[in-house]
């Protein structure tokens, strides 16, 4: 069994500090069977390619009863594709092998797990009823995709093709640890309900741990599921928890506003009983598309679109002749091109937005020369130790004309009945900050890169807490 996994990130080496094995030597790992090997075929600064070769003892599998039909006849023990066709052993491999690199961690460079990084992933004899197999599994995770079907016999075409495909999969803008993180899952998926090892409560846990971030939006993920799993007794409530974690992905963005029994105003009180009518989310967005038609904009980012609900309001814009969008996530920008109808477009209206992958920790030349950036709701899911290269890729080096800042008021958060103190609002938030600490980071940036600031309240205030939400609105100086 074969994998190799290539980047042309500069540098290419990079992919050593990732993986935690150094492209200098030959690294070997003991694995139930047989043992897994790492090495480089290439390790230069414009390319590097590492691969995780996998040696299966075919006589131990047989001592230890885990032939692919168990105890089967006699020869089939000794004569299967086991040793040879990429399966749950090479799963097993590179959760031991790449273990820090799938937890997402680097102590070298701790900086570099969040780094999306153009990368090519082949593995080779993976069986698959079908190349449209393949495709139905990694398209919808935004890989360009390319299968070589393996003929029975090539001297012998007309016994047609094997069941067993090499698949190549390339992808522009991708964190490794998820690349690693669809290998893992999908490669037994593929193995026919042949997993080597028992299945148990246990193997529904690793599902959750390793798919959380994207099988829960997946299309196939019922399929997924049953394959991972096998029985019933653990796909039906693994299915369950996924539907759950997919609804909570979308918490923030109906995100309701908490009871304001503090306001005794008779005018205050009406207006917070016509904005609790509206969600949190949709303030926000309204909010930020007013100002930006304020200002007269005629190009603008919207970093961390998501599925495209500020998009939808900026469009109806006359005066925007140009909208980049822009995610990390391709699962939002494939909402987003479904909710938007971009498929349906006049030509005018679609030549007016550019949806496309990136990441805000990374410099990205296409980020230059718009008048505003909108970045709703996106700082609290960066790690307070990653603002310094949000700081730099948007106030540095893109340098908006203005930009807009939103994030929640953690002095906000004691109206939720529902947040114990110290709980974020969303599961996948980094922190929260106070007013206070919004403001000074705003100034500090701000003064650092020859903007202008104000901060102001996003949503109905009170005098103890503030807003829901805060918004820093920054000028070039």
């Amino acid at each position: 069994m074969l994998l190799t996994i290539t980047t042309t990130h500069q540098p290419a080496t990079d992919l050593g500090y990732l993986l935690h094995k150094n492209p200098a030597r030959l690294q070997s790992v003991d694995i139930a069977y047989g043992q897994a090997h790492v090495f480089y075929p290439e390790a230069t600064a414009e390319r590097c390619t590492a691969a995780l070769l996998l040696d299966i003892d075919p006589i131990a599998l047989v001592r230890n009863h885990r032939g692919p039909t168990g105890e089967g006849f006699a020869l089939e023990q000794y004569v299967n594709d086991r040793p040879y066709a990429a399966s749950s052993f090479l799963s097993t491999a590179l959760a031991k092998a790449f273990n820090t690199a799938m937890n997402g961690t680097c102590k070298d460079r701790p900086e570099l797990p969040d780094v999306s990084l153009p990368l090519e992933a082949t593995v080779a004899a993976l069986p698959a009823t079908s190349t449209e197999q393949l495709r139905r599994l990694f398209a919808p995770l935004g890989y360009e995709i390319e299968v070589e079907e393996h003929p029975l016999d090539p001297t012998v075409p007309q016994w047609g093709a094997s069941r067993y495909h090499t698949l190549r999969l390339r992808h522009s803008a991708l964190r490794l640890r998820d690349l690693l993180s669809h290998l893992y899952v999908l490669i037994p998926v593929l193995d026919r309900g042949d997993k080597h090892y028992w299945i148990s409560q246990d193997e529904a846990e690793k599902l959750l741990r390793r798919g959380a971030e994207w099988l829960p939006q997946h299309p196939d993920r019922e399929f997924i599921t049953r394959r991972y799993l096998r029985f019933a007794e653990f796909v039906n409530p693994t299915l369950k928890r996924l539907l759950a974690l997919d609804a909570e992905a979308s918490d923030d963005a109906s995100e309701p506003l908490a009871e304001l029994t503090a306001i005794s105003d008779a005018t205050g009180a009406a207006a917070a009983e016509t904005a609790a009518k509206q969600n949190l989310h949709d303030l926000r967005l309204d909010r930020v598309a007013e100002e930006i038609k304020g200002i007269g904009a005629t190009r603008v980012l919207d970093l961390g679109c998501g599925e495209g609900k500020l998009v939808r309001r900026l469009l109806k814009n006359p005066k925007i002749e140009h909208i980049l969008a822009m995610d990390v996530s391709w699962r939002e920008l494939e909402r987003a091109q479904q909710r938007l109808h971009v498929a349906e477009m006049p030509p005018r209206q679609r030549e007016r937005l550019t949806l496309t992958q990136g990441s805000l920790l990374y410099h990205d030349p296409r980020l230059a020369g718009y008048d505003a950036a909108a970045v709703v709701e996106v700082i609290e899911h960066l790690d307070e130790s990653r603002l310094a290269a949000f700081e730099e890729v948007v106030f540095a080096r893109a340098r908006p004309g203005t930009v807009f800042v939103t994030t929640p008021n953690a002095d906000y958060n004691q109206r939720y009945e529902s947040l114990a103190a110290g709980d974020f609002r969303h599961h996948d938030h980094r922190f929260e900050w106070t007013r206070a600490q919004f403001t000074a980071w705003a100034e500090g940036v701000a003064e650092r890169h020859g903007y202008r600031v104000r901060v102001e309240p996003l949503g109905p205030a009170e005098a103890e807490v503030g807003a829901p939400s805060q918004l820093a609105v920054f000028e070039v100086g």
